[in-house]
């Protein structure tokens, strides 16, 4: 019985070149700056029985656990970024930055998904 790799052949692979031999081409911040970015703010959340989900109609009220006026949550891709007013700006929802979170307060965060 012949083998299927009886005509196969050794390939030599080229070593890849790292640190100072490799060709350098340094990212810019401007390189970034086109690229979207998905930024959502999140009001609140609540936990809820699989019956009482299966209960909401149109009308019905679901309760945040943020108070009215709270700072709103702000993530970049997912990642918390700021926190911020809700406000009305015509027919639209809008959130005005009031806190920008640093790189420390990230890192601390159980939602993030290092």
């Amino acid at each position: 019985m012949p083998s299927d790799f009886q005509d196969a052949k050794d390939h030599q692979f080229e070593e890849i070149r790292t640190g100072a031999a490799a060709p350098s081409h340094k990212l810019d911040i401007a390189d970034l700056q086109a690229v979207r970015l998905v930024v959502s703010a999140e009001l609140g959340r609540c936990k809820m029985l699989v019956r009482d989900v299966l209960e909401l109609r149109r009308g019905s009220v679901v309760p945040l656990d943020k108070l009215a006026g709270e700072m709103t949550d702000i993530f970049v891709s997912g990642r918390p970024f700021a926190r911020g007013e809700v406000i009305p700006l015509g027919d639209a929802l809008h959130v005005r930055i009031g806190e920008v979170i640093g790189a420390s307060d990230k890192e601390g965060d159980p939602t993030s998904e290092d």
